[in-house]
């Protein structure tokens, strides 16, 4: 489940509000151990992620670096060279 967390700071373009919303559900998962939580537990499961994701939205846009920004297409072919050597693919 967690690896499905991504790093969102210095990308360019920024992450978006939705990527963002996506690895803050991932990240309540994860804490909670619910993929979809039940009807008694759905109202907390949902704050939790509202709350994470303002959190994590302040965290990105308050991050500095002097690095260069990153970008999704070279990032995306680090991820699938890793793949390749760990499962022994093409």
């Amino acid at each position: 489940m967690c690896r499905n967390i991504k790093t969102l700071f210095n990308f360019e373009p920024a992450a978006t509000d939705a990527e963002i919303r996506d690895a803050s559900l991932q990240f309540v998962r994860k804490l909670s151990g619910f993929t979809a939580p039940s009807k008694a537990n759905s109202a907390a499961f949902d704050r939790a992620v509202d709350e994470v994701t303002r959190t994590a939205s302040v965290l990105v846009a308050s991050l500095v670096t002097n690095a260069e920004p990153r970008t999704r297409e070279v990032e995306a072919a680090k991820a699938k060279l890793r793949s390749a050597k760990r499962f022994g693919t093409a």
